[in-house]
Formats: C-alpha cells, sequence, structure tokens
C-alpha cells in the first residue's frame, strides 16, 4: 500500500511524515507542517544536541560531536525516506522537555510517552488511565469550545492541544490500545469499561476538533467494524455510538452492514434506547449518498448512471439485510409509537426548550444527561423521601421534565428517517406490510395531540424552509420527519386508508353509494382492525392542523405534500369529497390569493394539491367558482400560476384533462350548468389559452436541464397534444408552435427542442425499468395512446401532418444532433 494513503506501521503511537515520491499526505490540522519542522522550526542542529546532550557534554566536541548527529540524521531520514524514528514516544524525553516550555504542548508528548510505555502487555493499565484522564482534560476543553462557537472550522479556530496530541501519536497509540485484544490474547488483564470509555472520549473529541483524523480512522474499515462489536456493552455504548456515527458520516464508500460481526445478535441485544440511538448510524448506511452535484440530477445523468449501475447500490443492500433482522421494523414501529409521561405546569416550555438546546449536540448528549437524572434520582430516594432533598441537588444534574420530552422527540425522528427511508426503497411493499400490522399509523394517530402536534403557540416562531440548510429544534424536525413519513405511507398505496377512522370509511363508502359509484377495491380490502382509533384519523388531524399554520410556515409545504400523496394514483370521487367536505378547497384558494403567501416551495405543493383535488371533480370546479367569485380574484390566481410553470403545470394540466372530460359529458346538466358558469374552465376552453401554456411549457425545458422536478412540464405538454390528437387537431397544434417560432423570430427553435425532448421521453419512459402506471393513472389516458402519440410526433415522414419534422424548414432542421448520447 502506498505511503500516501496511511499512516507508517501498525498503530503504535507513530507521529506523521511526509512521504517520499511526491505524495501529497499532510498532517491531520497544517498542511505542509512535519513534526521535524514542528518540533524545531529554525533552531540549529547544535541547540538541538545542546538540549539533548548538555551543551558541558564532551560529546559536544570533534569528531565525537560529529558522529552523534544521529539523532538529527534519524529525524530527516524521518520526514524524507520513513526511516529512523517510527514513533514520537521514541524521542529523547530531555528533549520534548525543552521544547515543550517554547511550543506550549503543555506535556502532551512526555505525558504520550507515559502513555505508551505504561501500557505494556502485562499491565494492569492504572497508570495508563491516570495518564490518559491527564491528557483528556486538557483536550476536552477544546472540544466543547469546538461545540458552543458554533462549529468553526479549523481555519477559524486553532485546537493546539488537540493537534500536538495527534501529531505525537496519540490517536493511534489510542486506536491501537483499543483494538489489542483482537490482535493478541496475551494482554492480561484486560482494560475496564472505564478506560475504553475515555479512549473513545478523546478519541472523538479529536475528530471534532482535528482536521481529517476522523477521514484517516475511516479509511480504516477494520478499526471502523471493530467500533461495532464494542456496542455490546452497554457501559461503553453511547461513547462507541457517537464515534462511529462521526466516522461513517465522512467514510468515502458506504459500510456494508453484512459485514458487521453477527449484527442481527447485535441488533437484538439493544434495548429500545440503544436501538433508538443505533438508527442514527442506519441513517447513514440506507440513505443515498447525495451526489452535491445539480449537473448529475438532471434526468439524462441519472438514466446514465443506471446504465452504468445495473447491480443493487450499496444502500439498497443494506436496507435488504435490515429488514432480515427478526423483530428489527416491530420495535421501531413502538419506539416510534411509545407514549411520554408529559410534565405538567411547565409555564414556559419553549423557552426552556430553546435554552437546553443551545448547547445539546445530539441525543447521545440527552442520554448523558438522563443517566445524571435517574442517577441523581436514585441517591435522593435512598437518603429521603423529603422533596426538599432535591433542591440541594446541582441545577447542572437537575433534568427538567420537558427535556423528557425532548429526549422522547429526538429519538423518534432518527426512527421515523429509518422508517421513511425503508417505505421509499425497493422493498415498499414488504415494509408496507410490516409497519400496517404493527399498528404504526393507528399507534401515530394515538400522539399526535400530545407529543407531535402539541397546542401551543408562540408569535416569533419560524421555520426554514424545506431547502435551508439548517440546525432545525428537535420538534421542528420530528413534525417534517413525520409528515414525510405520512407522505410516503400513503404515495400510491392501497394502505393509504389506514390514515383513518372506522367511521371516516364508512363516510366514503356512503359518499360512493350516494353518487352510484362502486367503491374502491382498496378501500373495500382495508382490514378494519388496522386502522386509526378514537374520534379522528390521522388525516382528519392533520387537516385541522394545516388550517392553522401561519402563510408561510413551511410545515405548509410537508402538509400540503402529505395530504396530496392520499390522493395521488387512481382518480377517486369518494376521496375527492371527503376532503373538500372538511373545506380543503377553499383553504387552498385562501393561500393561493389571499394569503399573501411568497413561498414558492408552499404555492407548489399547493398548486399540486388542487390539482388532485379538483381533477375530474365537477363538484370541486363549482366550488372553486363560488370561491373566486370576482374578476380580481381570478386575475390574481391566474397570475400566481402564470409566475412559475414550473410549479404550477400540474394544476394546468388537471384543468384541461377536466374540461376535456366535462365537454364530453353534455348529457348531464349539472355538468353544463358548470361549464357555462365556471371562469376557470371558460379560460381552458379558449384555444389561445392552451396555445399559450404549450408554448411557454416547450420553452421552459429541453433535455440537458430536464429534472425530477420539471420533467411534469413535458408530460403537460404532451396531455395538451394527445387530447388535441384525440379530436383531429393535433396538425393545428403544431402549426401554431411553427408560426410563433417564426412570430420570435427564432425558426426552429421550438419544434427542434421539443423533438429532442420527445425522443427523450421514448429513452426515459419505454425503458423497462420505469413504472408507467403513474402518469396512465394520474391522466386516465392509456399508456399505449401516450406511446402512440410521441411515435407519431416523432414520425419521419415529412408529409405527415402529425409528425414534427414535417413543420420544420429544412435550413433550420437541428434534427442530426443526438443529445441523448453518455
Amino acid at each position: 500500500m502506498h505511503l500516501s494513503s496511511q499512516r507508517i506501521g501498525p498503530f503504535t503511537g507513530q507521529f506523521k511524515y511526509r512521504p517520499h515520491e511526491g505524495a501529497q499526505h499532510t498532517p491531520a490540522s497544517v498542511e505542509g507542517r512535519t513534526i521535524f519542522n514542528f518540533l524545531f522550526g529554525a533552531i540549529q542542529e547544535d541547540e538541538v544536541m545542546a538540549t539533548v546532550l548538555g551543551p558541558e557534554s564532551p560529546w559536544m566536541g570533534g569528531k565525537k560531536r560529529t558522529r552523534n548527529r544521529n539523532i538529527i540524521s534519524k529525524l530527516r531520514q524521518s520526514q524524507i525516506a520513513g526511516r529512523g524514528f517510527s514513533r514520537g514516544t521514541q524521542l529523547p524525553e530531555a528533549l520534548l522537555q525543552e521544547r515543550d516550555k517554547r511550543a506550549k504542548w503543555h506535556g502532551i508528548p512526555v505525558l504520550l510517552q507515559e502513555l505508551y510505555e505504561s501500557s505494556h502487555l502485562n499491565s494492569d493499565f492504572t497508570r495508563t488511565h491516570t495518564v490518559l484522564k491527564e491528557l483528556s482534560s486538557l483536550l476536552s476543553m477544546e472540544a466543547m469550545s469546538f461545540v458552543t462557537e458554533d462549529r468553526k472550522t479549523a481555519q477559524e479556530s486553532t485546537f493546539p492541544n488537540t493537534y500536538t496530541f495527534d501529531l505525537f501519536g496519540g490517536v493511534d497509540l489510542l486506536v491501537e490500545l483499543l483494538m489489542r485484544p483482537t490482535l493478541t490474547t496475551l494482554q492480561k488483564p484486560k482494560m475496564n469499561d472505564d478506560l475504553v470509555k475515555d479512549c473513545l472520549s478523546v478519541l472523538y473529541n479529536c475528530c471534532i476538533c482535528t482536521e481529517g483524523v476522523t477521514k484517516i480512522l475511516a479509511s480504516r474499515d477494520d478499526f471502523v467494524l471493530f467500533l461495532f462489536t464494542l456496542m455490546t456493552n452497554k457501559k461503553t455504548f453511547l461513547q462507541t455510538a457517537t464515534l462511529i456515527e462521526d466516522i461513517l458520516g465522512v467514510k468515502k464508500e458506504m459500510i456494508q452492514l453484512e459485514w458487521i460481526p453477527n449484527l442481527s445478535g447485535l441488533v437484538q441485544s439493544f434495548d429500545q434506547q440503544q436501538l433508538a440511538n443505533f438508527c442514527r448510524i442506519l441513517s447513514v448506511t440506507i440513505s443515498e449518498p447525495d451526489v452535491g452535484n445539480d449537473d448529475k440530477h438532471t434526468l439524462l445523468a441519472k438514466n446514465a448512471q443506471q446504465k452504468r449501475n445495473t447491480s443493487p447500490s450499496r444502500a439498497e443492500v443494506n436496507q435488504v439485510t435490515l429488514l432480515n433482522i427478526p423483530g428489527f421494523i416491530e420495535r421501531l414501529c413502538k419506539l416510534a409509537t411509545r407514549k411520554v409521561s408529559e410534565a405538567t405546569g411547565t409555564s414556559n416550555f419553549l423557552q426552556e426548550l430553546e435554552e437546553w438546546y443551545t448547547w445539546l449536540d445530539n441525543t447521545l448528549v440527552l442520554d448523558a444527561l438522563m443517566q445524571i437524572a435517574t442517577d441523581e434520582a436514585e441517591h435522593s430516594s435512598t437518603e429521603s423521601s423529603d422533596e426538599s432533598t432535591l433542591a440541594t441537588i446541582p441545577l447542572r444534574h437537575r433534568l427538567p421534565q420537558s427535556m423528557k420530552i425532548v429526549h422522547e422527540i429526538m429519538y423518534k425522528v432518527e426512527v421515523l428517517y429509518v422508517l421513511c427511508v425503508l417505505l421509499m426503497g425497493r422493498q415498499r411493499n414488504q415494509v408496507h406490510k410490516m409497519l400496517a400490522e404493527f399498528r404504526l399509523i393507528p399507534g401515530l394517530n394515538n400522539l399526535f395531540d400530545k407529543l407531535i402536534w402539541r397546542k401551543y403557540t408562540t408569535s416569533n416562531h419560524v421555520v426554514h424552509g424545506q431547502n435551508e440548510n439548517c440546525d432545525c429544534s428537535p420538534e421542528i424536525s420530528f413534525k417534517i420527519q413525520f409528515l414525510r413519513l405520512l407522505q410516503s405511507f400513503s404515495d400510491h398505496h392501497e394502505n393509504k386508508y389506514l390514515l383513518l377512522n372506522a367511521q371516516e370509511l364508512n363516510e366514503l363508502s356512503a359518499i360512493s353509494l350516494k353518487a352510484n359509484i362502486p367503491e374502491v377495491e382498496a378501500l373495500v380490502n382495508t382490514d378494519r382492525s388496522l386502522v386509526c382509533d378514537g374520534k379522528k384519523g390521522l388525516l382528519t388531524r392533520l387537516l385541522t392542523i394545516m388550517k392553522r399554520e401561519p402563510p408561510d410556515s413551511s410545515f405548509r409545504f410537508w402538509q400540503a405534500r402529505a395530504v396530496e400523496s392520499f390522493l395521488r394514483g387512481a382518480t377517486s370521487y369518494a376521496d375527492q369529497m371527503f376532503l373538500l367536505k372538511r373545506g380543503l378547497l377553499e383553504h387552498i384558494l385562501f393561500c393561493i390569493i389571499d394569503s399573501g403567501c411568497k413561498s414558492r416551495d408552499v404555492l407548489q405543493s399547493y398548486f399540486d394539491l388542487l390539482g388532485e383535488l379538483m381533477k375530474f371533480n365537477i363538484d370541486a370546479f363549482k366550488r372553486f367558482n363560488k370561491y373566486v367569485n370576482t374578476e380580481e380574484k381570478f386575475q390574481v390566481f391566474l397570475t400566481q400560476i402564470n409566475s412559475s410553470l414550473v410549479d404550477s403545470n400540474m394544476l394546468v394540466r388537471c384543468i384541461v384533462l377536466s374540461l376535456d372530460r366535462f365537454e364530453s359529458q353534455t348529457e348531464d346538466v349539472k355538468v353544463v350548468e358548470v361549464l357555462s358558469e365556471c371562469c376557470l374552465l371558460s379560460y381552458m376552453a379558449r384555444v389561445e389559452n392552451r396555445l399559450s401554456f404549450l408554448f411557454r411549457l416547450v420553452n421552459i425545458i429541453n433535455v440537458q436541464t430536464l429534472t425530477q422536478e420539471n420533467v411534469s412540464c413535458l408530460n403537460t405538454s404532451l396531455v395538451i397534444l394527445m387530447l388535441a390528437r384525440r379530436r383531429g387537431k393535433l396538425p393545428f397544434y403544431l402549426n401554431a408552435l411553427r408560426e410563433k417560432e417564426y412570430a420570435e423570430k427564432y425558426p426552429g427553435c421550438l419544434l427542434n427542442n421539443f423533438h429532442n425532448l420527445l425522443r427523450f421521453w421514448q429513452h426515459h419512459y419505454l425503458n423497462k425499468d420505469k413504472d408507467s402506471t403513474c402518469l396512465e393513472n394520474s391522466s386516465c389516458i392509456p399508456f399505449s395512446f401516450w406511446k402512440e402519440t410521441v411515435s407519431v410526433l416523432l414520425g419521419e415522414d415529412r408529409t405527415s401532418p402529425c409528425a414534427i419534422i414535417g413543420y420544420i424548414d429544412e435550413p433550420y432542421m437541428e434534427l442530426d444532433r443526438d443529445l441523448l448520447e453518455d
């Protein structure tokens, strides 16, 4: 292995050096620094020798002086070629002590020497532990300052003690100490739990303070896998979990869970508290890594990547590994739904929460606090039953009841995240079946009012947008993760009806009966023993709190997405009416037209929800016209739609599809009445307005910029043309596109672009791995007609009135360029 990729030799307290042959290995914190430079800076060799041997030493003269420059030679050989001294502990103690005064090392190199010498195979580790505690005290304050100073980077804050500890091989030495039982059976006695905990804590402090230490530890798979074995010991679990989480966060290649020795037994040995913390680690191993490059998020790039990577990703393999652990999902469901004893008489919970959260780093810190509180409670109960005794306990040792709630909330965030990722994976149906069986949804419904969405208000409550990088409070994170779980649970799955209670299911049946339409099969097949309990189901509770949110709250985005997912799939009239009867349409229109909401994310989510709520539903359009009862309101609504078609095109598609269906139902008096009165349907019925949408939809996208976010614009434009083709008007629309090009003095621009987009559409949607049922269900147009229409539009016969090529003049054709090549 090349020397630039790791530290030299086994982990025996070595110091670092710059390797030869041009390798770019650097110390953990300061690039280009070597231990030789760090030790001596610009001092002369004579000064070094004088320090080591004394100025009056006979060795300082003549040939003997020259002959004993070997200390300098060894240092230089270590620096240049890797020969000579291999550990900081091999340097003369006198030399280290003399330089310590000038360099302000606070005795760390000497202490490391003691640590190394006291940790031999026959050691009882008494002295080792004493020295480590002394070292830990020097490092812990720097780690605390790093956390409390908003995690400043190494360039903004320096941590000299931690850097010195790492430079002189402290990190390597602790790793060797921890792993020694796996390398030799000669060590007697074994390290005690307290020493192991302190080793892990010091390593974690080095990771958060010294740049590069975490990455170096992450590069050692043997050490990472060894850490998992330490999690079997409850006394060292928290420190181990903290360190593993930090290491996996920077590891270049995702770890395979199946590599962990006896993973199933390890997970089954965890208590519920340990399992919740283990979910923090699992979240890193089951989530696809963020590529961090917008270009790689394009559908063109994703399709190319899928062609190259045909086998399942490591994250997908890890998801399967977890699902194969007996009882794993059941225990997560119990964790997610267990109740919490709430505090009574807490007057200002939010203020108290904010004060605590300013310095709490993560769940593991909370665990430590909980342990302190538990210990103190036990101590108090044994000494006195008098409540006044509690007042004598130091404030830092008294954990407020509200913190117990936050402790549970932070656990649930991690658990819900893992469940959400599994719900979106390839084993979705298997996960769905287990979540239903273990009554996850009824359990969350029972927690809704008392924990998930507790009744409190605050005037300065600010919620960050879902795309912002921020450290949200535990309660905000919990709410968002809960809403994301509901979205994943309901999306295109028959189990969505578990979000209702028995009475609400009966209401859906009654709506279908009154409308003289058959009940949805998924509703009929719903196991009523698994639905929500109580007076309201989870969906109804969600609608209630949705109406209370401030206009620009990002909760609105997630709430709308969760409700929309309930409606997605094959359109259900009963589902729509269930929500319409609860005033959802009027609430959405208020937010779009009257609330002054400026958030594009929130508006997009409401446009999408409105489209699903109104699609093919004549009653919804009648309600729309009743609310939008003035020209001024209607113009505000149109302005919002036209301000960003990427955000609103799904609603445009809904209106176009609904208009087409209503126009074929002229025997229905109610439909005819609404067609003649509804301003929205009348507006879309004018062909010039449909053409205007078509022009802009085709113009705002191209093959290179298509993403999962804007590909809907391509499908909406295709819907407009498919409906035109049904009515024999496709040539009229294509000619209108041609005339638009010439009017804008860009002949060939729109049609060439659209031709390339449709060629991409064929490559993308005709791939055998792509699920085309979403397009079919959302439009009620058979996918075969989608394919036929695209083939007709891409026809190569220039005389065909329905082929795009016939509307592009020869000089402006760009069809020979293959934009779909990788």
